[in-house]
């Protein structure tokens, strides 16, 4: 099979790969469409020593595997767990001592034409749901975390720092609680889709320092933190929704004299994602800004580097 392989730091498409032969309790599934993600591109710079097949966004329809899933399309949870650990048998498997984790730890993902996920993983895509909107499920379910870690009320002040992929599916999903709500970044044309949704939005000057409730951080660079964590209330929360390639410094005094709470946030709930996109709850199509085959792969990874651009997709089956 074809697929996109990092090893030190280069990608390469790689063409003759063996097809992967689902163990128990996995599937195999035929990649429809898959998603270059922020975190794909900080494996990239070094984030992570990971060699492999890269991807964890993606679509795709059951080949071998439970006569329930069989031929449906389906989305996948990215981490396999083990079921046995303390973090599985308290309910908190996302933290399995012994999980691998799809195109990012021992696992090969999702830019391939076949991968394999344990069956429980899996979940099918309603009919009303296109496969490049349910390309957006893993994104979607990673900003909904949010609201499994922290309660958001009506009364909160909200602040979202970033207006990428990430920042904008994360201010979306927050306004749904009805939330007072800023989103700010540095690109109008990103605020204008959500303005478009009825979210108050602003450039960094926009944020009046110690007032927030929460603020959630969705640029992974250092100005953004800074940002997000000028704006806190004492005794306010911090989100923290990016992968960082270096080292993050600040001063950590400050947040034992506000009290503050530092949260790390990132895969989050399927079902109520997919709720979500078949409900037309959160809207992604605008942000999806180009389609690639997997052949032209490469080209796919350098346009979704390039300075303003979304979600780029690989259609791949």
């Amino acid at each position: 099979m074809k697929a996109l392989w990092l090893e030190n730091n280069q990608l390469q498409l790689r063409d003759n790969l063996p097809i992967p032969e689902p163990p128990a309790g996995e599937a195999l599934v035929r990649v429809l469409r898959a998603g270059i993600c922020n975190t794909d591109i900080e494996l990239l710079k070094g984030y992570y020593p990971y060699t492999g097949i890269l991807g964890h966004e993606f679509v795709g329809v059951v080949e071998q595997g439970p006569e329930n899933l069989l031929n449906q399309r389906v989305v996948g949870e990215i981490n396999a767990v083990c079921g046995k650990c303390r973090f599985c048998r308290s309910g908190q498997p996302t933290h399995c001592e012994n999980r691998t984790v799809l195109g990012i730890v021992n696992r090969h993902g999702a830019f391939a034409e076949y991968l394999t996920l344990p069956a429980q993983n899996l979940h099918p895509v309603p009919d009303n749901v296109a496969t490049d909107v349910a390309t957006f499920t893993e994104p979607v379910a990673a900003a909904l975390e949010i609201q499994q870690q922290v309660p958001v009320r009506p009364d909160h002040q909200v602040l979202v720092v970033g207006d990428g992929k990430l920042g904008q599916l994360v201010a979306q999903t927050l306004a749904l609680t009805g939330c007072d709500l800023l989103v700010i970044g540095r690109h109008r044309d990103k605020l204008q889709n959500l303005e478009a949704r009825g979210i108050k939005t602003g450039l960094a000057d926009a944020v009046t320092d110690r007032t927030f409730d929460i603020s959630v951080e969705c640029t992974g660079n250092p100005e953004g933190f800074a940002i997000a964590r000028r704006a806190l209330r004492p005794r306010g929360t911090l989100v923290l929704k990016s992968t960082y390639a270096g080292h993050l410094t600040f001063d950590a005094s400050s947040l034992v004299v506000d009290e503050i709470t530092l949260i790390g946030s990132r895969c989050g709930p399927f079902p109520q994602a997919l709720q979500l996109l078949s409900q037309n709850a959160v809207d992604v199509k605008h942000l999806i800004h180009a389609h690639y085959p997997l052949d032209e792969a490469l080209t796919a990874f350098d346009r979704a580097q390039q300075k303003g651009v979304l979600k780029i997709l690989l259609d791949i089956g």
